[in-house]
């Protein structure tokens, strides 16, 4: 009758309560699979043509590339990444989606797009309007999330135009720096030059 974490809970402690001699024929047998395991993989591969090889290492690099990004996601919503701007049509749907009529949900999204495409500009008008204070809300939103990621250390996560502003503007302080270093010593030269003469 118990959930299955339930069940992995309680395995768990009976786990850890059991002595390490017992402990040691699980180990084993653990040993023994593993290697038997790892025989079968040698062998699987052997009989592998290299077009069959190279689109297995093909198909465990997709699957890395999508773990990744799924991980990269997952972190940036608990850094608490703003969510992006909707778009004037999104929002229309959002507002419409619950009276919109149709058995499925792409047969009401159908309808909807239907009926935005005959939407009068001036209604229309009101959702662009919209989209366009989403817009400035995400971008406000952004700036103090990428100050705060800066603040943390992470300047991975900011975005390429805020990178390139952030490096040109390091670069024109380093040149201003350069031009007041040469500034002040062309004016060290000229006292120089009055005080000998």
């Amino acid at each position: 009758e118990m959930t299955v974490p339930e069940l992995v809970k309680t395995l768990a402690g009976v786990w850890r309560e059991l002595p390490v001699s017992e402990k040691q024929v699980y180990e084993e047998a653990k040993r023994t699979d593993w290697q038997k395991y790892r025989e079968d993989v040698a062998k699987y591969k052997a009989q592998l043509t290299p077009a069959e090889a190279a689109a297995l290492k093909e198909e465990k690099q997709r699957r890395t590339l999508r773990r990744r990004l799924f991980q990269q996601k997952k972190e940036l919503t608990v850094l608490g990444k703003p969510k992006k701007p909707r778009q004037a049509f999104n929002i229309f749907v959002s507002e419409n989606y619950p009276e919109g009529q149709g058995t499925s949900p792409t047969a009401k999204l159908k309808n909807l797009y239907d009926k935005w495409q005959k939407l009068p500009s001036s209604q229309r008008q009101t959702y662009l309007q919209l989209s366009e204070d989403d817009k400035v809300r995400y971008e406000n939103e952004m700036k103090s999330w990428e100050a705060k990621m800066v603040e943390l250390g992470r300047e991975d996560l900011l975005r390429s135009a805020t990178k390139k502003a952030k490096k040109k503007n390091e670069e024109t302080v380093k040149k201003s720096k350069a031009a007041k270093t040469s500034s002040h010593e062309a004016l060290a030269k000229l006292k120089l030059k009055k005080y000998e003469e």
